[in-house]
């Protein structure tokens, strides 16, 4: 069993993280349910380059974004200023956050529980949105639903799972390989990143998993109520199929 889990720093490049990460098919779920009315406060925990919380802005709406990684949140900032909005960015631990304001909404997407590696930094995290949430506000939360059929079948050998162009004209390639630890639930994976024709580095992507009924029941023990739980982005019914867990969430009476 190994230790020391945790994200390469290339992975976490603004423009190699925004190169990959292009897409918005998670926008139009997220846009449903911000709150009804404008004057609402939202905060975005992992808020990453601000893929979410520019266009959450952009609907008028005060967001708060929050991230651990400092060149991510600097990318965020350069796009907002470009944008012409105000959006406040805070560099700090989503385990041991600390504000002194409720908010209406928190959201944590894009899969970035998985970087939660033990039960206990869960249980940190759930508890700081807990600590930040407004009496009937909710709680929007996305990760992956696990497939153990993938995981043996990843282990077998490498697969390339992307290839672009960075906005400062880096040509990248990306392949992958994986170890899934049994005992500690988590997947190791590493990416191999090719820059310009050449091979750069070894990037780890360790993700913790979470089982459907283990997750429900962390939820329930951190004391929220689980409104919805879907299987996609469509709000689709959870089923065995389900690549996704996507929880609408509110606090216990």
């Amino acid at each position: 069993m190994h230790t020391g889990y945790k994200v390469g720093d290339l992975i976490y490049d603004a423009r190699i993280y925004d190169g990959l990460n292009t897409f918005l098919s998670d926008w139009p779920f997220y846009k449903k349910w911000l709150p009804s009315h404008k004057d609402a406060k939202i905060l975005e925990l992992c808020c990453g380059t601000g893929r979410l919380t520019l266009p959450i802005a952009k609907e008028g709406y005060t967001i708060c974004g929050v991230d651990y990684t400092p060149s991510m949140l600097e990318r965020a900032k350069g796009k907002t200023a470009e944008e012409g909005l105000a959006i406040e960015f805070i560099e700090a631990d989503m385990r041991t956050l600390n504000l002194p304001e409720k908010f209406d909404l928190i959201l944590i997407p894009f899969n970035s529980i998985h970087h939660l590696y033990t039960n206990e930094g869960l249980f940190q995290a759930l508890k700081v949105v807990a600590d930040h949430l407004k009496e009937g506000g909710t709680f929007l939360l996305d990760c992956f639903n696990p497939n153990i059929q993938y995981l043996v079948e990843a282990e077998k050998e490498q697969q390339t799972i992307a290839e672009y162009t960075t906005s400062d004209g880096r040509e990248v390639l990306i392949k992958q390989t994986m170890h899934y630890e049994k005992a500690t639930q988590i997947n190791r994976i590493e990416w191999h990143h090719f820059i310009n024709g050449e091979f750069h580095s070894i990037q780890n992507l360790d993700m913790r998993l979470f089982f459907p009924q283990e997750l429900d029941s962390y939820l329930d023990w951190a004391g929220f109520n689980v409104i919805h739980k879907f299987g996609g982005f469509e709000e689709e019914a959870f089923t065995d199929q389900s690549e996704k867990q996507i929880y609408v969430l509110a606090l216990k009476p």
